[in-house]
């Protein structure tokens, strides 16, 4: 570096401040023309590798002469220089590269650009990160004296501490200083804690190093100076900027200070003077901080007392009521900065309730809990549903405290809280989007895709049943009394204020459903709750007149509401869950009870409309919903239903007789009576055998037949056999692909024809009731019982009658998917294959629209050329699907299915040869579906079993897999320049999405090492499941990785799954690759082959994804796997060594001083990471916001972690808890590949 700024060595850039200004000013402009400006951008690019580089950013930066993009883009010339080329540098050199950053923060000034200050702020930053307290150790005497200086300059020197903070401490873990190890940590600690907390706490420390200047401490600095700011008369907008500053800044570094200095520097007090500000933003910066400091888990009684209990005082309760009440908006006229405190505010009182719940008595006497509970109250009936659900999760956290629940506080709220919860239990998601309901107008603006929405509100209503159920256990008389008679309120005045009931306009989402259905799940709740307490009741010795009161009044309770007379199948079908519920939960002991429903049911009448599809199909929908609780009911009470089976087999024959004719119908009503004469265990078994091998001889004998088995045996038959086989023809001759919309094409009277003949065929198969009676018979049995040792003998002799059949319907039924087979069409409409088979489907996340509007859409296309097509596909899919179940039923017999010696070939033959011709979708049904056959496979029948199926299976996947990302890469390309459709690129990249994820789930079980082996005959599940420290060392994964024909096929597809643009797929494969990498350490032919592919391709693989921006969000997960490889396998191996050398800037010695760090860094994960990162720093990819592609989110409007976690799956209630793809043509050549 020079102090010629305008001269350089390298001859072939000219640097003078003039062409960087013209440079900038062609690139910014957007007239200029594209070739001038990539020539531009390429100069400025250039000259960042410029020896001059810091001294030309230093110069440009502190020249206030010069054009803000001019000073921002010498900023970033001297980051990059600190960034990139800092261990280049001699000291002399980073002393003046520190003093140019010392000197740039001096000169900040009011008319500063507030980016401009922040990039200096940069800068300091990552020069601290490398040098301070090694040869920079006055540091903290420079930040107080820029302190003492202007708010500006103080704004900076948050803005240091702040950035120092989250790298050294944050989530996001940054290389740099996680390769200066625990140092930072000490110099963060030091100059942030007050002195005479420091002493206390460590009080042998080492003193020889000296970071820090002055007694106070930069908590202490802060909270000061935030005093100041908020409560100066009339401050003004610089001095609430600079307060909310502070408060970011404390925000990050209150979760690892220590605690005593929170105290001790009068915090808490500053922060309540926030909350009584008027200032909104104040207000909110101050709650983050308290829900930073709440969320602790490690309060020692004196920093509880000190900092917790304060907050149940009734000063403090009153404060924070009254800043709830300010911070409640209408729905109608939403005030977006008030609406965001309230969401942050309800997340502190999350953490207070959880406090309160966890140490109770660590809550002074003098406080005013009934005060806070009142406000959780309040909270919990917030309109917002987003804000509500934390209040809603605190109130479960202390009806789960022996100490809380019972306390007079409490007890005197439970009542209102029962009816907030009770009105929270209707189905949010069955209204409108335009719906005038506030919870619907906030919902709309809080979440904006349908798998957050139906989770939040799944979590949400899961929430308040268990309020409800637990309010019942612990108050079952006079809660139970409260909640039956509102339902018979509810039903007494159903259709108030509502038309009354009309097959005409009949819905599934009317009013007076969603309020039957509302008080339904309330009742559930409350039966959960009172068959708990009813248990702890028996368990404790104790059966008195009150649990015979709360039995009786339930049974006369359901007794009357079934008397009743309701003509919506939906209500019906509502009021028959909650009385099947009840006799086979709270009831369970009263047999003539469950027997009466069981009549109840048996008697309810089907009046079908066809003439209105939607009445019809609730009808429809209600019979099958019918069959369903029979049978349940028959297999919890078979011993007291044999007792009359004649009479039920009576009452079954005659409905079947008058029902139309159906044969899934009919099969399921005769597994009424299969269930009942197979799980009777009071009649002798071999009678019942007799009897059950009735039902299964005519079922076998058509899976026997000639016809069946000549209708399978080629392509063309097989059509014929499911009334396809006219269907090519007509195809060809209505040019279906020359019609561009099928759903508004109505359907002729031979395609009419053709439907009713494929409905007809498939319903003559005896599929669906062969899956009707293996489902029964294996279905909640435990394998040391009678009944499934019947089922065993039963089946045994049968399946190798079936199988054959079976394996050929499904090889068919994936045949069909092939345009191959379709021979009748001409080569030009080979495409109408794909178009007609393409599954119309529901799923939450890909499909628009509600379920209900989906599958009114798919009614209304009925008699179409789009219903056409779906019938062809419903008729296939039946075959193909109900074939999977069948297997997976056949699994369930354990050894009495996998001893077939001849089974595995033909089974991987039937399931895999042509399954590359299924749709992405359709491959992640079937396996998901066929997964039980694999975890299912007993020990003893692995070594013939699961080669085969999982060597083809894994080939299969990573070829549909491979494949299929590679065309959405190309369609993405095509995207970028203007074609293609971005909608029908986005769903098909949803669906690949659950594909790559269904499978690599399935290689995360299948190597999961602490997974037990499948329970043998004779045991329990429960029996099977060992504890961590107990795994049997013969299980599944051992298997697979001492299998070389399963274990190649499975580590390609791991390999190529690090490159499929699926994050959360990606992260688990990267997982699964660590684990596998130390496995492979031995002396061996198989070890040696699997060790060179996972340090040449696997190695490679990663180095790619890492360069992918991507997978930005993944380098941490991706740089570990890399230093794995590296640490493990370099002693044994030069070939990672190669491949590292074979890339761009990785010079050998850089390299040894890489590997040599790794191998002290030893088992600090964090430090390898770091150290990875570091060596392949110029090949990292960047995020899209860092390019400037996209503008970093409003950070008030991105969503907090707690509220990220209410929009996913089944939160735990007791709290324990599209960028353009880029063009890699030249990623190949960082290999030294030609």
């Amino acid at each position: 570096m020079t102090e010629h700024a305008n001269r350089s060595d390298q001859a072939d850039v000219d640097v003078s401040f003039d062409h960087i200004r013209r440079a900038l000013e062609v690139a910014h402009d957007p007239r200029s023309p594209q070739p001038l400006r990539d020539t531009a951008e390429e100069y400025l690019e250039k000259i960042k590798s410029n020896e001059e580089a810091p001294y030309l950013g230093y110069k440009l930066g502190a020249d206030k002469s010069q054009a803000t993009t001019v000073r921002f883009y010498g900023l970033n010339l001297l980051n990059h220089a600190v960034r990139h080329r800092w261990a280049d540098y001699s000291t002399e050199q980073s002393t003046l590269i520190r003093e140019w950053a010392l000197s740039l923060a001096q000169s900040v000034a009011v008319s500063d650009p507030f980016f401009i200050r922040m990039k200096i702020a940069l800068v300091w930053e990552e020069i601290a990160k490398r040098s301070w307290a090694l040869d920079w150790m006055d540091m903290d005497e420079r930040l107080v004296q820029l302190w003492q200086g202007s708010l500006e300059s103080k704004e900076l020197v948050l803005a240091v501490l702040e950035a120092l903070s989250e790298d050294v401490f944050g989530k996001d873990e940054d290389a740099t200083a996680a390769l200066r190890g625990t140092d930072l940590n000490r110099a963060c600690v030091d100059i942030f804690t007050p002195m005479a907390v420091l002493v206390e706490h460590f009080p042998s420390r080492e003193t020889s190093v000296n970071v820090r200047y002055g007694e106070e401490g930069w908590l202490s600095r802060m909270a000061d100076l935030l005093e100041r700011c908020v409560t100066k008369d009339n401050s003004d907008d610089a001095e609430k900027i600079c307060a909310v500053k502070i408060l970011i800044t404390l925000k990050s570094v209150i979760s690892w200070v220590i605690l005593k200095s929170v105290s001790t520097s009068n915090l808490m007090t500053r922060l309540c003077q926030c909350l009584a500000s008027s200032h909104v933003p104040i207000q909110i910066a101050a709650v983050e901080v308290m829900h930073s400091l709440y969320d602790h888990h490690r309060f020692s009684d004196e920093d509880f007392k000190a900092l917790v209990a304060p907050m149940y005082t009734q000063n403090i309760v009153a404060l924070l009521q009254q800043l709830y009440e300010w911070s409640c908006v209408d729905a109608s006229d939403i005030d977006e900065e008030k609406y965001v405190l309230s969401t942050r505010f309800s997340e502190v009182i999350l953490n207070l309730g959880r406090l309160l719940e966890e140490r109770p008595g660590s809550v002074p006497i003098d406080s005013s809990l009934d005060s806070f509970l009142r406000l959780l109250i309040n909270v919990a009936k917030n309109n917002s549903l987003q804000v509500s659900i934390l209040a809603i999760h605190v109130w479960i956290k202390i009806l789960s405290s022996d100490k809380l629940a019972s306390s007079a506080p409490v007890t005197s709220l439970v009542g209102e809280l029962l009816e907030v919860c009770s009105q929270r239990l209707i189905k949010y998601e069955a209204l409108p989007n335009d719906s005038l309901n506030p919870s619907i107008i906030f919902l709309n603006e809080n979440i904006h895709t349908m798998p957050e929405r139906h989770a939040f509100l799944g979590n949400y209503a899961r929430f308040c049943k268990t309020i409800v159920e637990k309010i019942v256990q612990q108050q079952p008389a006079d809660a139970l009394y409260h909640i039956l008679g509102q339902v018979e309120q509810v039903i007494s005045h159903l259709y108030d204020g509502e038309p009354a009931f009309n097959v005409q306009t009949y819905s599934k989402t009317s009013v007076p459903f969603l309020r039957l259905d509302a008080q339904c799940s309330v009742v559930e709740a409350a039966l959960k709750g009172s068959s708990k307490w009813l248990t702890g009741q028996a368990e404790g010795g104790v059966v008195g007149h009150e649990q015979e009161v709360v039995l009786q009044n339930l049974k006369v309770w359901c007794e009357r509401i079934l008397g009743l007379n309701f003509e919506d199948p939906l209500v019906k079908e509502r009021v028959i869950q909650l009385a099947v519920g009840l006799a086979t939960g709270t009831l369970k002991k009263d047999t003539k009870f469950a027997s009466s429903v069981f009549e109840y049911i048996l008697n309810v009448q089907f009046q079908d409309n066809p003439s209105y599809p939607a009445y019809s199909e609730a009808v429809k929908d209600l019979q099958g919903f019918c069959i369903h609780e029979l049978q349940r009911l028959a297999m919890k009470f078979a011993d007291y239903l044999i007792t009359i089976f004649d009479d039920i087999e009576r009452r079954v024959s005659h409905i079947i007789q008058n029902t139309p004719p159906d044969e899934h119908l009919r099969s399921r009503y005769y597994a009424i009576l299969f269930i009942i004469t197979h799980r009777a265990t009071s009649v002798d078994p071999g009678p019942r055998q007799e009897r059950l091998e009735t039902f299964l001889q005519p079922l076998v004998a058509q899976w026997q037949s000639n016809e069946l088995s000549n209708s399978l045996a080629s392509f063309n038959s097989f059509c014929e056999l499911l009334g396809c086989g006219g269907i090519q023809q007509y195809v060809s001759q209505r040019a279906l692909h020359t019609i561009p919309d099928w759903s508004a094409q109505p359907l002729d009277d031979e395609g009419k024809a053709l439907q009713a003949h494929m409905h007809d065929a498939v319903e003559k198969l005896p599929l669906r009731a062969t899956k009707s009676f293996l489902s029964v018979s294996v279905e909640k049995l435990d394998r040391k019982s009678p009944s499934y040792e019947m089922a065993c003998r039963l089946w045994e002799k049968n399946v190798p009658m079936i199988l054959p059949n079976l394996l050929r319907s499904i090889s068919q039924a994936h045949a069909f998917h092939d345009p191959a087979n379709w021979k009748g069409l001409p080569p030009e409409m080979s495409d109408i294959v794909r178009r007609i088979l393409t599954d119309r489907f529901w799923q939450v996340g890909i499909s628009t629209g509600s379920r209900d509007e989906f599958y009114a859409k798919v009614g209304g296309t009925k008699h179409t050329v789009e219903g056409f097509a779906s019938s062809i596909r419903a008729t296939v899919r039946a075959v193909r699907e109900m074939g999977y179940k069948l297997l997976c039923y056949m699994s369930l017999f354990g050894e009495h299915f996998y001893s077939y010696k001849e089974l595995p070939a033909p089974l991987a033959e039937a399931l895999f040869n042509n399954v590359y011709a299924l749709s992405t979708h359709q491959m992640a049904v079937m396996v998901d579906t066929i997964r039980p056959i694999i975890d299912n496979c007993p020990v003893g029948s692995r070594s013939h079993f699961l080669p085969p199926i999982l060597a083809a299976l894994f080939a299969e996947l990573d070829r549909k897999a491979s494949a299929e990302w590679d065309k959405i890469e190309q369609t993405t390309r095509e995207e970028a320049v203007g074609r293609g459709s971005l909608d029908e690129e986005m769903r098909d990249e949803s669906i690949l999405r659950q594909l790559t994820n269904t499978s690599v789930m399935l290689v995360v079980g299948l190597l999961d090492p602490h997974r037990a082996n499948p329970p043998e005959p004779g045991l329990t599940n429960g029996a099977a499941t060992h504890s961590l420290a107990n795994v049997e060392p013969g299980n599944v994964r051992s298997f697979i990785l001492g299998t070389p024909e399963i274990l190649k096929p499975l580590i390609l597809f791991c390999t190529h799954a690090i490159r499929m643009r699926d994050f959360r797929s990606c992260s688990f494969i990267t997982r699964v690759l660590g684990s596998l990498v130390p496995e492979f350490v031995t002396i061996g032919p198989i070890d040696t082959e699997v060790r060179e592919f996972i340090s040449t391709e696997v190695l490679k693989a990663c180095i790619t994804s890492l360069h992918d921006p991507y997978f930005v969000d993944l380098q941490k997960d991706l740089a570990q796997l890399i230093a794995s490889i590296i640490v493990t396998y370099v002693p044994r191996t030069e070939t990672p060594k190669e491949i590292l050398l074979s890339l761009p800037s990785m010079p050998p010695d850089k390299l040894d001083r890489g590997i040599q760090q790794l191998y002290k860094a030893h088992s600090n994960t964090r430090q390898q990471r770091a150290i990875i990162l570091n060596l392949l720093e110029s090949l990292r990819g960047v995020s899209i916001s860092e390019q400037g592609k996209i503008a970093k989110p409003d950070p008030k409007k991105v969503r907090s972690a707690i509220q990220e976690r209410y929009m996913t799956v089944d939160v735990q209630a007791d709290g324990k808890e599209k960028e353009t793809t880029p063009d890699f043509g030249g990623v190949a050549d960082m290999f030294g590949q030609p």
